[in-house]
């Protein structure tokens, strides 16, 4: 009776279990995996998966990322590619490149990277939108009249 109501997780049916690099460990090389991927260790290399990648406060990531989603709260140094949603959360520290079709960021965050967004933003460059944002009006207080 109830289990027509509940419908089984995506992640579940595409990759199964997610994987976890747990805190107080180490790893130096590449990581290839179809499901999702916790990391509140410390990783030194590659991580590409059809998944999530979750960062964990006490995380570090240094080397390249391949994703669908990423949830940040620990820290990432690197290329990161996200095809959907980037999360940054206010502990979250960036630094790099970043190629996302969407980015939401907590106050707080420390985000110093060369950011690509939109549509298809992993196979264009980002030197087009800089002189867009040189060409901005400063803030200036209305005047009342």
């Amino acid at each position: 009776m109830f289990s027509d109501n509940k419908k089984p997780r995506p992640m579940n049916e595409l990759g199964g279990q997610p994987n976890r690099i747990e805190k107080n460990t180490k790893i130096k090389g590449d990581i290839t995996s179809e499901a999702d991927f916790r990391i509140d260790g410390k990783l030194e290399g590659n991580v590409k998966t059809s998944g999530k990648v979750v960062i964990g406060k006490d995380g570090y990531i240094n080397g390249k990322v391949e994703c669908v989603n990423a949830d940040i709260e620990g820290k990432f140094n690197g290329e990161l590619l996200v095809k959907d949603l980037l999360s940054l959360k206010a502990s979250a520290i960036i630094e790099g490149t970043v190629s996302v079709a969407k980015l939401a960021v907590e106050p707080g965050a420390t985000f110093n990277a060369a950011c690509t967004m939109g549509k298809g933003a992993a196979t264009t460059t980002s030197s087009t939108a800089a002189p867009k944002l040189e060409s901005t009006k400063s803030n200036e207080p209305a005047k009342a009249s």
